[in-house]
């Protein structure tokens, strides 16, 4: 995926912003919260790190190209790199990062899910 379909794929998700921090990486927030960190640079793959379930979390960190996120996963948190090849085709990592969006949203406060549109009464 590259960095222009990274970022219109998020822009798409719902009441999603966008911030440049930790050395240069695309960081995407729902309520405030990360959801996905994208890095691009230099000769190195892109790299993608998101929240998941822990059942993923088992599958995903034993695949090739991926990982526990560095820094996130260390810290007890669900969190999954993809760093290098083969790891997840195009339609799987939006499929992770659509449900890492949903996971961070879930865990918002009812009244931030309302103004924010993303909790139907």
């Amino acid at each position: 995926m590259t960095r222009d379909e990274f970022q219109a794929f998020c822009a798409g998700l719902p009441a999603t912003s966008h911030v440049i921090q930790w050395g240069n990486s695309d960081v995407w927030k729902v309520g405030g919260k990360v959801f996905v960190i994208g890095g691009f640079g230099g000769d190195e793959p892109a790299r993608f790190s998101f929240k998941v379930s822990e059942l993923s979390y088992e599958i995903l960190r034993e695949q090739p190209g991926l990982r526990p996120a560095p820094y996130l996963a260390s810290r007890g948190m669900t969190w999954i790199q993809h760093y290098d090849a083969p790891g997840l085709d195009d339609e799987a990592l939006r499929d992770y990062i659509r449900e890492s969006h949903r996971i961070v949203a879930a865990g918002l406060t009812k009244k931030k899910q309302r103004e924010l549109g993303l909790l139907k009464d």
